[in-house]
């Protein structure tokens, strides 16, 4: 019976991971995007980068949005993508010990 606990807490513990993995490529993805459109190395006018630009940003604008308005203005450098990855790398942090500590309390 124990058993099944862990194996399930271990599926959650995983799809938990690869969901703030993939998130964390989102949002390197997006910066990438982002700054070879600002250099121009991207054409906003072709209509496949428009569309990977607005998928990107339609998946990261709901979490910097909220960390923009937090943060002060830095002259135009925009830091809240490495504030939102900290954030993600201390919630994967949590995360692991959060679900270290259940695994030792079951075992």
């Amino acid at each position: 019976m124990i058993t099944i606990h862990q194996d399930l807490l271990r599926i959650v513990y995983d799809v938990l991971s690869m969901v703030l993995t993939f998130y964390r490529w989102v949002v390197i993805l997006a910066v990438v995007v982002n700054l070879l459109v600002s250099f121009g190395v991207l054409d906003m006018r072709n209509q496949i980068v428009r569309t990977i630009e607005d998928f990107l940003s339609r998946l990261t604008e709901p979490a910097l949005r909220p960390i923009r308005n937090a943060l002060p203005s830095f002259g135009g450098i925009d830091i809240s993508p490495m504030v939102l990855l900290l954030i993600i790398l201390v919630v994967e942090q949590l995360l692991a010990a959060v679900f270290r500590q259940i695994f030792i309390l079951l075992a």
